[in-house]
């Protein structure tokens, strides 16, 4: 199936479940407030938040993308290696790309650390949280992972 057509698929998903549950809404929503109901409306208004909650989630996976670079030290010392590494480049893409194909242990090197578009989930969760939460066009790190010590450039995301 494209993904094309995955996502109208999702999306039609996400309008029938948002649709039953209103419908449970009303009976307790539009009720005069009484102590015997009271509970019930909290409930059903904190269900829904977390279903909706849940449910953005879900579809965020499937639509949200990001291109990053990074450069990976795999020593003992990389932590303090790629702090002066990271405070001589600043955040200038072009010399990150020249910092990563000098010190880089990733086979990315070649392309000046350049991993290419990946979705939620793809990479390892320490990076995967930087590249997707942090501010995009600023070096982060370093980052330790399961693989070493990492300074990431996130180049692009789409969420």
């Amino acid at each position: 199936m494209s993904s094309k057509k995955c996502l109208g698929f999702l999306l039609l998903l996400v309008s029938i479940l948002c649709s039953a549950t209103s419908a449970f809404a009303p009976a307790f929503v539009s009720a005069p407030s009484t102590k015997s109901n009271l509970p019930h409306r909290q409930e059903v208004s904190s269900l829904k938040m977390g279903f909706m909650d849940d449910l953005q989630g879900f579809v965020k996976k499937f639509t949200s993308s990001a291109s990053a670079s990074h450069i990976l030290i795999k020593s003992d010392d990389g932590f303090s290696k790629l702090e002066k590494i990271k405070k001589d480049i600043g955040n200038d893409p072009i010399k990150f790309a020249d910092a990563a194909s000098e010190f880089s242990a990733c086979p990315s090197r070649a392309k000046g650390g350049a991993l290419g578009t990946f979705k939620p989930g793809q990479m390892v969760k320490e990076f995967n949280n930087v590249v997707f939460s942090d501010e995009v066009g600023v070096v982060h790190g370093p980052i330790k992972t399961q693989f070493g010590y990492h300074l990431i450039l996130i180049d692009e995301r789409n969420d």
